[in-house]
This record gives C-alpha cells, sequence and structure tokens, in this order.
C-alpha cells in the first residue's frame, strides 16, 4: 500500500500521510480509556499510600498494544479459516483489571465471530438445572472464540463466600468440573484460564477511585464492597478452586494484575503463545466504478441536521 500525502483546502501538502491519520484515528479509543483511568479524584490522589502509576511508558504500551491487536487479528483470521474453537476464561478478584484486558483483546476483532460472556445471576428455572448446563448454551462453534467474563467457577467463589450455594454443592463442584473441561478439551475446545490477582493494597486504592469518580461509581456494587470485606475468606475459596481444578489439559495461568497495563501486555502475549496461529492469505479487494445513472440523481433533502459545533 502507498503512502500519498493529503492536501489541504489552500493546496499545500499536510506532513502527515493518510496511514498515519488513520493509525492515530485507531488509538482515539485506547487513548480515552487511558486518560480515563488517569482522572483519580484529588481526596484520591493525595492519599499517598495508594497512589500507583505503571511503569511502562505509555508510548511503550501504545506501540506493544497495538502490534499485539494486530496479531490478535491474525490469530482470528487463522481461527475462522482452521474452524479452530476457543474458549478462553476470565476469573481473579474484584477490580483486578479483567473487564479492561477483554476490551483490549476484542477492541479490534470481528464480533460475528468473538464474543465475551458475562451471565448475570441464574434465574429460579436456571438454579433447578445441572449447574453447567447454562453455560453450555455459550460455548463457541467452528471458528469462534468466547471470552467468559467469569465463568462456571462463580460456584467456587463469590457463591461458596457468600453463601449462595452450600458447601456440598461448592465440594461437588470441584469434583465435576475437571472432567467437565476435560470433556470440553476433547471436543475439540481449546481451553485457556486466567486468575488475575491483584494485592490488597491496589484493590482498595480501586474501590476507592470508584467511590469518589462519579464516572466510575457504576462500577461499585454491594457485591464488591462485601468482597473487598471478605478478603480473606476469598483466598481461601480461590486456593481450593486451583488446587482442584488446575489440570494438564486445562491448567491454571495466573496474571499479576497491580500494574493495568503490564497484565493488559502480558496477558495478550500469553494467549497468542499458547495458539500455534499462522497468517492466512487475505482476499485481494477492489472496489471497481460507481454505477453512474443517467442525469444527476438528487440529493435527499433534510430538515433538521445536526449542528455542527465542533
Amino acid at each position: 500500500m502507498t503512502t500519498r500525502a493529503r492536501k489541504s483546502g489552500n493546496g499545500t501538502s499536510k506532513s502527515k500521510s493518510w496511514v498515519e491519520a488513520e493509525l492515530e484515528d485507531s488509538l482515539d479509543e485506547e487513548l480515552e480509556m487511558e486518560i480515563d483511568d488517569a482522572r483519580i479524584s484529588e481526596e484520591v490522589r493525595n492519599i499517598t499510600a495508594l497512589r500507583h502509576e505503571s511503569n511502562i511508558d505509555r508510548r511503550v504500551y501504545f506501540h506493544e498494544l497495538l502490534r499485539l491487536q494486530s496479531e490478535l487479528v491474525k490469530l482470528q483470521d487463522w481461527i475462522i479459516h482452521t474452524k479452530q474453537k476457543v474458549v478462553v476464561i476470565f476469573e481473579g478478584r474484584d477490580a483486578a483489571g479483567k473487564g479492561g484486558v477483554i476490551k483490549r483483546v476484542t477492541q479490534r476483532l470481528n464480533p460475528r465471530f468473538c464474543r465475551v460472556v458475562a451471565l448475570p445471576a441464574p434465574t429460579e428455572r436456571e438454579r433447578s438445572q445441572w449447574y453447567f448446563q447454562r453455560y453450555v448454551p455459550h460455548l463457541p462453534a467452528g471458528g469462534e472464540i468466547v471470552l467468559f467474563d467469569r465463568s462456571w467457577y462463580n460456584r467456587a467463589g463469590v457463591e461458596r463466600v457468600m453463601g449462595f450455594c452450600t458447601e456440598e454443592q461448592a465440594e461437588a463442584f470441584l469434583r465435576v468440573c475437571p472432567g467437565f473441561e476435560r470433556e470440553l478439551v476433547r471436543s475439540g475446545i481449546q481451553l485457556i484460564k486466567y486468575f488475575f490477582d491483584v494485592s490488597q493494597e491496589e484493590q482498595e486504592r480501586r474501590f476507592r477511585d470508584r467511590i469518589e469518580d462519579p464516572r466510575k461509581q457504576w462500577k461499585l456494587s454491594p457485591m464488591d464492597l462485601e468482597s473487598y470485606r471478605r478478603w480473606w475468606a476469598y483466598t481461601a475459596a480461590y486456593k481450593e478452586m486451583i488446587e482442584a481444578t488446575d489440570s494438564e489439559f486445562a491448567p491454571w495461568h495466573k496474571v499479576p494484575a497491580d500494574d493495568k497495563r503490564r497484565a493488559r501486555l502480558n496477558c495478550i502475549s500469553h494467549l497468542l503463545s499458547l495458539i500455534p496461529y499462522e497468517a492466512v492469505a487475505q482476499q485481494n479487494h477492489e472496489l471497481g466504478k460507481r454505477n453512474k445513472p443517467k442525469g444527476t440523481p438528487a440529493e435527499p433533502l433534510f430538515a433538521h441536521v445536526v449542528p455542527d459545533r465542533f
């Protein structure tokens, strides 16, 4: 692809090519999210013990993120082409940054072949079903990637700690889960499991950030506050969960997540390393020519036009 300098209204050549302009435009969404992450209330910033900055330079972060996202596009092309089935599970502490990683993974992928599953609390009918039953319809077909933003492991974590299931149900889950996952793998699904781990200090900083920043308060739920209070109960539950369900065919991968940028880059890089994808030849597309009708077609007339304020 050749780069051609654009001409401004007075005929002078702009210093940046249209390719560079498109690249800058593609950064906008990520840049907006990064700025939003950086806007912490003054009250939180003044709590010195809770201040935290990434030790990855922003320019390095953007460069590496775009590179990894380009590889994710190649990975998806290969998965579609070869009809692979991939499931990625994201579990971990509350406020550990799972959602941020999922956003960066899906940001440039084709949503028709990559979807995020984040199920709400089970209905009365679902509570009467086999526990894994409500997750099965969301498993991928050939050529698809499914990312579970929390998963069947709710039973070993939040349900167990908060008393939404009995101890007998939780223990039964831990016994049955490895066999369930073995059958998924035998069916041709590549199952990848990540656990995002965050320190007590960093989790507290992020919760305080959500409390003080009106734009982030929607992220904070009564369940989050309760999970903060029950740190050690979750620690014990997660320890037992990992020990019971870490297997050769579906191992757990811990993601240290105190540094959000580092966690995102490390997780995406690791995900790419687990699947032996190859570049897929792309079809060449040509725009061709527009079909010009006889006469000049009339432009549609709009009674209302959005004001040009920017």
